[in-house]
């Protein structure tokens, strides 16, 4: 008889968690590299399609996770603090789900046991996403979508 694997996310908060799975509750759904635009008047803050140049849209997973903080300076880390706070983060955000002691949707990895679901269930930024390179900042406003939260 095999016995199914704990859900560390039903009995863990954000801060008992390991690394490891800390870094498997990202569902690799790209939607937290997406390009925020600032409206520097009103501070209201708008989200892209435009995605940061180091997110791998195909797999929508970091082509350089452990140099990003190096290679982009306006990256933010997901923190357990940040998955409180960040308003701009997805409602279907792993990280702001359980932070919210809220359970993992049926698309997430951890639950379907394949990446494959979050792209399936149209939740990925795979579909709509373009890389900023190449995109001048005067044009960015060109692709932005809606508001960010």
């Amino acid at each position: 008889m095999t016995s199914e694997p704990i859900a560390f996310w039903r009995t863990k908060s954000l801060q008992e968690m390991s690394s490891e799975e800390w870094e498997s509750l990202c569902d690799g759904c790209g939607r937290c590299c997406l390009v925020k635009l600032e409206d520097e008047d009103t501070g209201k803050c708008y989200l892209t399609r435009l995605a940061c140049s180091l997110l791998d849209i195909g797999s929508c997973r970091c082509s350089d996770y452990p140099n990003r903080k190096a290679k982009m300076s306006d990256c933010v880390s997901i923190t357990p603090e940040a998955a409180r706070t960040l308003s701009w983060l997805p409602a279907t955000c792993a990280y702001r789900l359980v932070g919210e002691g809220r359970d993992l949707n049926w698309w997430h990895p951890l639950i379907s046991g394949t990446p494959d679901t979050v792209h399936l269930a149209g939740i990925s930024v795979r579909e709509l996403a373009r890389s900023e390179k190449g995109v001048k900042g005067s044009a960015m406003q060109r692709y932005i979508i809606g508001p960010a939260s």
